[in-house]
Parts: structure tokens; sequence; C-alpha cells
């Protein structure tokens, strides 16, 4: 490329070159995702982007910053020693919520029970 065809920074005394900017179906494809997902997640705010008028833009930057975001790291130590064992405790019983009225019985606390039915499928005459 010539001297003369890159693009530059204007007001800078150096002459810094622009940041190549991508589209969100370019980081998509880069990521193994899909477009839409790219998108909405920089309209939710959870990975760094460019708004340039109304379009999501993605610096190199950016896209290692969305991959440095998402990396797991493993669970287990990888060294011979053992992890210490956390101690955790049994899944504390459901309570009840405005949703789901009616008495909350101690004997069965996870149960579910029918409610009884709103209207009767046919009316009778008594």
């Amino acid at each position: 490329m010539s001297p003369a065809l890159v693009r530059r920074l204007p007001g800078t005394e150096g002459g810094a070159p622009l940041p190549r900017l991508y589209r969100p179906e370019e980081i998509a494809e880069a990521l193994g995702c899909s477009a839409w997902w790219v998108k909405d997640r920089a309209r939710r705010g959870l990975i760094p982007h460019t708004r340039v008028g109304r379009a999501y833009r993605f610096t190199a930057a950016h896209l290692a910053e969305i991959v440095r975001l998402h990396e797991e790291h493993p669970k287990r130590s990888v060294t011979g020693t053992s992890p210490s064992r956390a101690v955790t405790s049994p899944p504390a019983a459901r309570t009840r919520t405005a949703r789901s009225p009616g008495p909350a019985t101690a004997s069965t606390p996870g149960r579910l029970r029918a409610r009884p039915p709103r209207r009767t499928q046919y009316e009778t005459v008594a």
C-alpha cells in the first residue's frame, strides 16, 4: 500500500492510521456465530463496539476483548494437587410466591397440588 493511500487521523501530528472497522457480519464469521447475536449483544451493551450513525462497527481490539470476555477457564486445578472440596448445602425448599396461593404444607414442601377448576365444563341444574 502506498503511503499516499494510508488513511490518517485528522489533527494528529504523527498521522496515526485509522483503525480498521469491521461489520457485525465479519465479527460473526470470525467468532463462528450469527450476526444477529453480535448486534444483539452490542445493542445490550454486553460487548465492546463503536456506533457509526446507526451501524455497529468493531475494531480488532474490540474482537480481542469479546473473545477475552467469553473465555472460560478450567474449573479444576491443572496441577496434581487435589482441590479442596467445598461443602455444599442441599437446595432450599421452594417458597410460596404470589403466583402460587394456598397454604404450604410442611410434609410435602415441593409437591404440586391441583387447584379446583374455575368453572365446570357442563352447567348442571340442581
